[in-house]
């Protein structure tokens, strides 16, 4: 058995005003991808293309080494869906949105559903409309690991949850990853990346920069204290900079580190690689 789970090449989606150009990627048995950008670069236009909400323009999907397109149905029956922040049928009672969901789904677990509800502490006689937003997040990832998916596939699943609540998500997320569940989230917590995140998929403006390992990610980037004016060949070695009370922080490649001896250098953290390459000019 094939140990890709998800493998997407060349996807493209257009619309008027935002193109998603080639995206390709692939996620393998028991891994944990994080998927980053700022808002309006691609990130929910992949994940719905990717699912079938969308119909893509271009490009091939295949889950599990199967073509998406021709198994669509059986396909989903392998895959969870969440997404933090988007709430239906809000008069329901948790009780009924599980039962019609259940329906869907022909290896639904009731004593897996039942377990998820007990550990997110959920109570079934509630409308969702009295959730808080963090439970509602709690809610759908309960129904999404109730019918045993290989694949989880979450759109902001961490959005509105307190630290805690962010910590216990995090620590299920890794559990299943042992299990073999493999799992694809976006975020814009990247903390969250750094505690549980296998590999990263990195998207500005509908194209991916990079898809790989998170500490090769961050391993070839470094960051930088300005001292002093930089000489032309330095200004062009920067990637982008951001004004801090101490000084800029300049952000280059790792190769580059010896074209600024003398300047305080380290590794950055994911949020500030993402920061700096967002930044108005940054060069890629």
């Amino acid at each position: 058995m094939s140990d890709t789970i998800l493998e997407v090449c060349g996807l493209q989606k257009r619309y008027p005003a935002f193109i998603l150009q080639d995206v390709s990627f692939c996620l393998q048995r028991g891994r944990i991808m994080g998927f980053i950008g700022r808002n309006g670069a691609g990130k929910t236009t992949t994940l719905k293309s990717i699912l079938g909400l969308v119909h893509p323009d271009g490009g091939e999907i295949r889950y599990f080494g199967i073509d998406f397109a021709a198994h669509e149905e059986e396909i989903k029956q392998q895959i969870g869906y969440a997404a933090g922040g988007v709430s239906y049928y809000q008069r329901r009672r948790i009780r009924e949105i599980a039962a019609v969901t259940a329906s869907f789904y022909s290896q639904w677990d009731d004593a897996a559903y039942r377990r998820h509800l007990q550990r997110f502490q959920l109570e079934e006689s509630k409308r969702l409309l009295e959730l808080s937003e963090g439970m509602k997040v709690k809610f759908h990832l309960a129904l999404a690991l109730s019918h045993h998916a290989r694949l989880l596939i979450l759109d902001e699943p961490t959005s509105g949850l307190d630290p805690v609540s962010r910590e216990e998500l995090l620590e299920i997320f890794l559990e299943l990853a042992e299990e073999g569940v493999s799992i694809l989230f976006s975020t814009h917590i990247t903390s969250d990346l750094e505690k549980c995140a296998d590999d990263i998929a990195y998207i500005q403006k509908g194209r991916l920069l990079a898809v790989k390992p998170i500490g090769e990610f961050q391993n070839d980037y470094r960051l930088l204290v300005r001292e002093g004016p930089l000489s032309s060949e330095q200004e062009a070695l920067v990637l982008g900079r951001c004004r801090q009370k101490a000084g800029d922080t300049l952000l280059i490649r790792r190769e580059d580190a010896g074209r600024f001896a003398g300047m305080p250098c380290r590794q950055p953290e994911l949020e500030e690689i993402m920061v700096h390459l967002e930044k108005e000019g940054a060069e890629q």
